[in-house]
């Protein structure tokens, strides 16, 4: 798995892509244009020699790829479980200043065939809005010009170079097998309500979904969540801040088969966001019972 820095350029044909992503070629990173989505796990598979003058590696993935609007939820979630950190920039402009810059290079919009070109930029809009959302980073280039976008361009990569992520692993476990060795944090679970003692749900782990309900219905689960969750959106930061390169999180229960298992799994999908490199790992889980 390549360590190198990710960064995915995306959004609104005429934002600035392609200025974004010369710009981060001249601060050192290895840039590739119009990736498609599903190439990409593959590139990241490729044997990579360590190259001090590499910075990082970015590439641009849009519309333009057909395949993109349905491949990309799916590629992204496998890079995150694989543990690979990314960062996803998303570039937008108001629809005046799309329509000028499309009238001044004379280029097509991909999506304009039959129709106008702003009922083809509002149904692009429309199309990577759910892109923008989990996006890491929102620039609106409305008022930039190339100097001004390669500028905060730059000064971003320079700060991604110097803030590498921190790598967060989520395991479950059962405290009756042992508890694991180079945790940060250990949280003992065995006080909630126990799906072993349940015959109809004693036999599935807590990934089964009636298990699920039975654990996380409980009131008593329900406000554990929400201090626990806190207390880890208060931590994380501070850790980052702190400069910590690895955290690891351990939930146990008596066997590791279905609370900490539950737990581990909504903690996971609490803190598992674009930009970050989460994993999950569930220890015990395999052993009979």
């Amino acid at each position: 798995m390549t360590s190198y820095k990710i960064i995915i350029i995306s959004g609104l044909s005429g934002s600035g892509k392609s200025t974004a992503i010369a710009a981060l070629e001249d601060t050192g990173f290895y840039c590739v244009d119009n990736m498609p989505a599903e190439l990409l796990p593959k590139f990241l598979e490729l044997p990579m020699h360590s190259n001090t003058e590499i910075k990082g590696l970015a590439f641009v993935m849009d519309i333009r790829e057909k395949g993109f609007l349905t491949s990309w939820p799916a590629v992204f979630e496998d890079l995150i479980q694989k543990g690979h950190h990314f960062e996803i920039l998303f570039l937008e402009a108001e629809e005046t200043v799309l329509l000028k810059r499309f009238s001044q290079t004379r280029r097509h919009h991909p999506l304009v065939r039959d129709k106008s070109l702003i009922d083809g930029i509002r149904e692009e809009k429309k199309l990577l809005e759910p892109l923008k959302e989990a996006a890491s980073r929102i620039i609106d280039t409305s008022t930039c010009n190339i100097h001004d976008l390669k500028s905060i361009i730059f000064n971003l990569a320079q700060t991604t170079i110097e803030a590498m992520a921190m790598r967060i692993k989520i395991m479950s476990f059962g405290f009756k097998h042992g508890i694991p060795h180079d945790t940060d944090l250990i949280i003992d679970v065995r006080f909630l309500a126990n799906p072993y003692f349940i015959p109809e749900l004693k036999k599935y782990d807590g990934q089964n979904k009636k298990v699920k309900n039975y654990v996380l219905t409980n009131p008593t689960t329900h406000t554990f969540l929400l201090k626990f969750k806190d207390l880890i959106d208060f931590l994380i930061p501070l850790y980052e801040k702190e400069g910590k390169s690895y955290l690891t999180l351990a939930i146990g229960c008596t066997g590791g088969q279905h609370r900490s298992v539950v737990i581990a799994e909504t903690i996971f999908n609490h803190i598992n966001k674009p930009g970050r490199s989460v994993n999950i790992n569930h220890r015990d889980v395999d052993i009979k019972i």
